[in-house]
C-alpha cells in the first residue's frame, strides 16, 4: 500500500529551498569540463559546450538582459529552433528573474501578438530575420527589446545575441558578484515559465508553472528512472511544449546528462543514428514511422532465408511479450531461445540508432498496440506515460519492471489520481499548476478547493491501479443514436496500416462514422514503387485505384475489430499531408479536430450526402 504522504514529504525535503538556478550551479560545479550541449552550426559543423562554458554563457546572457533594463518578475518570449542558444537565452532570462515563455515556431503573426501581449513580454529572443518578420511591432507596444540569434536588423530595438553576451561580459568584468546576487534572488515560488496550450478549443491559456512545481515533478520522476551525467538525450520536440522543456532541458540541469539538439524534426532519424541516445522519448508518430520503416525493410529483404529468420525471431519474441503481458510465467526454454536471437534484434536497434538506449518513452496521444508490441519484441520496452501542461508535464508512468502495453501506468510517486462520477481523471500533487495566467475563473473551473485538477480525459483503472485513457472528454463522439465512441481508438487502428499517416474519425451527432484519411508521405511512395505504379506524388497516389483498394482493406480490417456502431461507413483519402505547418496538427503532432472539421467541411458533408443517397 502506497504512503502518498510519505512520498510527498520525501520529494519536498529533496527540493526544499532549491530552484533550477541552484541546481544548475551545483551541476556545473560538479561536472565542469564534461560535455553539456551539442548541436550543429550553420555549416553543419559540430558545436559543443562544457558545463562550465554553458554556465558562463548563461551568466553573460542574464547580465546582458539586466543591462538592457529587463526587470525581475517580468516576462520574455523565446521563438527559436532547438539549438544551444535557445536554452542559454532561456536560462539567462530565468537567472535574471524573468519568466521565459516559449513560442511555437509554427505560430502565425496574430498568435504571436496574442501570447506576447497576454503575458506582457518586455523582451523577445528570436531565431532569425524570417522569424522576426512575424512579429508585428505595431501590435506589441510593451515589447521593448528583441534579441536576434542569427542575422541582423535595422530596427534600433533589435540587438544580436553576441551583443547581448558582450553586454553581460562587460557587467561581469566590472562586478564579479553581480551574477550570483541576481540568480540567488530567484525563489521557489517564482514563475519559471508559462506553457501556452495549443488553443485547439479556443484562445490559448497560459499555464503557470513555478520553480517548485518544476523541481517537484523532476524529483518525483527520478524515483523511477535515474538519468545521470553518463546519459545522452535528444532535444527535437518544441521547447515551447512541456515535454522537452521539463523532461529534457530542465531535467538536465539536475542530472547533468548531455543534450544534443536537432533543429529540424524531419532529420530526427539521421540524428538518432549519429548520436545513439541512451534515453529517448518519442511522440506516437515517431514510433509509428520507425515501425513502418522497419517492417517494410523486413518484408523487402531479398534474402529469403534471412527474412524468415528475422520473422521467426519476431514471432518467438512476440510470444514471450504476450505471455508477460498476461502475467504468465515464461518457460526457461523460451528465454534461452530469445537469448539466442538477441543479435538479430541488436542489429535492428542499431539500424535506428537505439542500440545504446536503456529507457524509451512515449506519450501525448495513444500509440497503436501493434507498434508497442513490436518494439517490446525487439528489446525496446517503450513506457507509455500520461501528462498535460497543467501538471508540469507528467502524472503517470508504467513502472519500468512492469509495463502494461496500452496503459498509461500508475501514478508517479507523491501523486494522487481518482475518477470522477463521469469517468474524468482527476489529479492532485505538488506538480499541479498554480493556475491559468490572468484567468481566475477558468482556474477555478479546473482546480477545486481541495486541490484536485480535472484533466478533461476520460479514463478507466484496473485492479492493479493501472490507468487507461479512453479519450478526451470533449472529443468523445456522441452519435445521433446516443452512443459514446472514442475516435482516438479507431484512428490508432487505422494508422497501424503503413499506408495511412493520419486519420480523423467523424461522427458527432451523425447516424454513422466516417473518416478523413491522409497517406503516409514516406511509406506511400515506397509502397507504390514496389508495385510499379507510375506517379508517386501523394496527390496522385490519393486518387490511384490500387491505393484506394488497399485503404479499403485497411478500413475493413479495422471494422472487423470493433462493434457495428463503431464501424467506419465512408472515408475520403485526402490529396496532401497533415503537418503542424499545414494547420491540422499541433506542434506535438496531435489532431486539431476543430480545424480539420472546418477545413474539410465539404469533404465531410459529401461523405454523408453520398452515403445517404446510397441508403
Amino acid at each position: 500500500m502506497r504512503d502518498i504522504a510519505a512520498e510527498r514529504r520525501d520529494i519536498e525535503r529533496a527540493i526544499e529551498g532549491q530552484t533550477l538556478c541552484s541546481k544548475f550551479a551545483a551541476t556545473a560545479e560538479r561536472l565542469g569540463d564534461a560535455e553539456a550541449l551539442v548541436d550543429k552550426g550553420p555549416g553543419g559543423e559540430r558545436r559543443s559546450l562544457t558545463w562550465k562554458q554553458y554556465r558562463e554563457r548563461v551568466r553573460d546572457a542574464a547580465l546582458g538582459f539586466q543591462a538592457l533594463g529587463v526587470k525581475p518578475r517580468s516576462f520574455g518570449v523565446v521563438m527559436a529552433r532547438n539549438r544551444m542558444e535557445y536554452v542559454i537565452a532561456d536560462l539567462g532570462l530565468m537567472h535574471a528573474g524573468v519568466t521565459a515563455v516559449g513560442l511555437y515556431n509554427t505560430l502565425a503573426p496574430e498568435q504571436i501578438s496574442y501570447i506576447t501581449n497576454h503575458c506582457d513580454a518586455r523582451v523577445a529572443v528570436v531565431d532569425n530575420p524570417a522569424f522576426l518578420a512575424r512579429f508585428r511591432r505595431d501590435e506589441l507596444p510593451q515589447l521593448d527589446h528583441i534579441v536576434l540569434l542569427d542575422g541582423a536588423s535595422d530596427d534600433p530595438s533589435v540587438i544580436t545575441f553576441d551583443e547581448l553576451l558582450a553586454l553581460g561580459r562587460a557587467v561581469h568584468a566590472r562586478d564579479a558578484g553581480a551574477f550570483d546576487r541576481l540568480w540567488r534572488a530567484v525563489t521557489p515560488d517564482d514563475i519559471v515559465t508559462l506553457i501556452y496550450t495549443s488553443g485547439t478549443t479556443g484562445p490559448p491559456k497560459g499555464v503557470i508553472d513555478t520553480q517548485r512545481s518544476a523541481l517537484w515533478v523532476i524529483e518525483s520522476a527520478r524515483r523511477d528512472v535515474q538519468n545521470t551525467e553518463q546519459d545522452c538525450t535528444l532535444s527535437y520536440l518544441p521547447l515551447a511544449h512541456a515535454a522537452d522543456r521539463f523532461l529534457g532541458y530542465y531535467t538536465s540541469l539536475v542530472t547533468g546528462h548531455t543534450t544534443v539538439f536537432c533543429s529540424d524534426i524531419s532529420q530526427i532519424m539521421a540524428v538518432m543514428l549519429e548520436v545513439r541516445p541512451t534515453v529517448f522519448g518519442g511522440v506516437p508518430r515517431i514510433w509509428e514511422k520507425l515501425h513502418a520503416g522497419l517492417t517494410s525493410a523486413i518484408t523487402k529483404e531479398p534474402d529469403e532465408q534471412r527474412r524468415r529468420m528475422v520473422l521467426g525471431a519476431l514471432e518467438l519474441s512476440r510470444t514471450i511479450v504476450a505471455m508477460e503481458q498476461r502475467g504468465e510465467p515464461v518457460p526457461d526454454e523460451l528465454r534461452q531461445k530469445r537469448a539466442m536471437v538477441e543479435p538479430i534484434f541488436a542489429a535492428i536497434r542499431a539500424r535506428i540508432g537505439l542500440d545504446r538506449t536503456r529507457y524509451t518513452v512515449t506519450g501525448a496521444a495513444p500509440t497503436p498496440r501493434e507498434v508497442l508490441e513490436f518494439f517490446h519484441a525487439i528489446g525496446l520496452r517503450i513506457n507509455e506515460v500520461w501528462g498535460m501542461s497543467e501538471i508540469a508535464v507528467m502524472g503517470t508512468r508504467n513502472p519500468p519492471d512492469r509495463v502494461k502495453i496500452g496503459s498509461i501506468g500508475t501514478a508517479l510517486p507523491g501523486v494522487e489520481l481518482r475518477l470522477a462520477a463521469d469517468g474524468e481523471l482527476q489529479v492532485r500533487g505538488g506538480l499541479v499548476m498554480r493556475g491559468y495566467y490572468k484567468e481566475p475563473a477558468k482556474t477555478a473551473e479546473t482546480i477545486d478547493a481541495d486541490g484536485w485538477l480535472s484533466t478533461g480525459d476520460i479514463a478507466a483503472v484496473d485492479a492493479d491501479g493501472y490507468y487507461t485513457i479512453v479519450d478526451r472528454k470533449k472529443e468523445l463522439i456522441i452519435t445521433a443514436g446516443g452512443k459514446n465512441i472514442s475516435p482516438a481508438n479507431l484512428e490508432g487502428l487505422l494508422k497501424a496500416h503503413s499506408l495511412i499517416g493520419q486519420a480523423c474519425v467523424i461522427g458527432d451527432n451523425r447516424a454513422y462514422l466516417t473518416a478523413l484519411i491522409v497517406l503516409d508521405g514516406q511509406n506511400a511512395p515506397a509502397w507504390a514503387a514496389a508495385r510499379g505504379m507510375a506517379g508517386q506524388a501523394i496527390a496522385e497516389l490519393a486518387a490511384h485505384p490500387e491505393v484506394a483498394a488497399e485503404v479499403a482493406r485497411a478500413v475493413a480490417a479495422v471494422n472487423e475489430r470493433v462493434s457495428r456502431v463503431e464501424s467506419i461507413r465512408k472515408w475520403t483519402i485526402l490529396p496532401g499531408e497533415w503537418t503542424a505547418e499545414s494547420e491540422e496538427l499541433t506542434p506535438t503532432l496531435k489532431l486539431k479536430r476543430r480545424v480539420i472539421v472546418h477545413k474539410y467541411a465539404a469533404a465531410i458533408e459529401a461523405m454523408y450526402r453520398n452515403a445517404d443517397a446510397e441508403s
